[in-house]
């Protein structure tokens, strides 16, 4: 049986019985059902408790006068990203700011989740960026769907030169759905790494010297998510361009 973290273990404490009971409507069973909540579960229904509380402290004390800490985060990361949103995606970028602020946000606490006592990076295991990277690959392609219409948007998969679209179109085809393992490969490799890094060098070294690779790993955090938010708006940004 795995080991449970902390988190883990309250959860399935109280909320056993409920997990055993949804999991039961779609026929599935829960491979240790005194246990049905993993980790990693856990560590993502922290992620979103966290940014829940965040939310709400901000609505409790959103002031025009006063600003509180909380709202003047938000007024920040909101900026920054709609900042980004516009230089990469242009005309319209107002609809994508919430999605990919979203993005942003999940995979930057996730990310920083591994360096509290007690709890993991969900992103250092591979079926959470992988969700997250089908998601955006699935948003994306809604909305050029949406913005194109479908012949369109076929267009975007065919080229510039007719009598290579048979030759473009599988060539495009794969590559979007690269797109997905790229994502997916690249924040769970980086967080991976940092986590086993780190934990090496607690295991052997444990004062001082791991304080170092802590401060590695916030810097490898924020730049995966910067990274991730990124490629999702070039992505929205080709989808949506009109200039193909």
């Amino acid at each position: 049986m795995p080991v449970q973290l902390p988190f883990t273990a309250f959860l399935n404490h109280y909320f056993a019985g409920a997990a055993n009971a949804v999991l039961s409507v779609f026929h599935l069973h829960a491979k240790y059902p005194q246990r049905p909540i993993d980790n990693v579960f856990a560590m993502e229904v922290a992620v979103f408790l966290a940014l829940l509380l965040f939310f709400m402290l901000v609505r409790a004390t959103l002031s025009v006068e006063k600003p509180a800490g909380p709202q003047h985060i938000a007024e920040m990361v909101h900026g920054f990203v709609s900042e980004q949103a516009e230089s990469i995606i242009g005309h319209g970028f107002e609809r994508f700011v919430p999605f990919v602020t979203v993005v942003f946000v999940f995979i930057l606490l996730s990310n920083l989740l591994g360096l509290l006592p007690g709890f993991i990076s969900p992103t250092a295991k591979p079926w959470v960026p992988l969700g997250v990277a089908s998601l955006t690959f699935l948003y994306y392609q809604y909305h050029g769907l949406r913005e194109q219409g479908p012949i369109g948007y076929l267009k975007h998969f065919l080229g510039p030169i007719w009598w290579l679209s048979w030759l473009m179109l599988p060539i495009e085809i794969i590559s979007h759905l690269a797109r997905v393992l790229s994502l997916t490969v690249r924040l769970y490799a980086n967080m991976f790494a940092g986590d086993l890094v780190t934990l090496a060098f607690f295991s052997l070294v444990p004062i001082a010297i791991p304080a170092v690779f802590l401060g590695l790993h916030l810097g490898v955090s924020i730049i995966q998510a910067y990274v991730f938010m990124l490629l999702a708006m070039i992505y929205l940004g080709q989808a949506t361009a009109h200039d193909h």
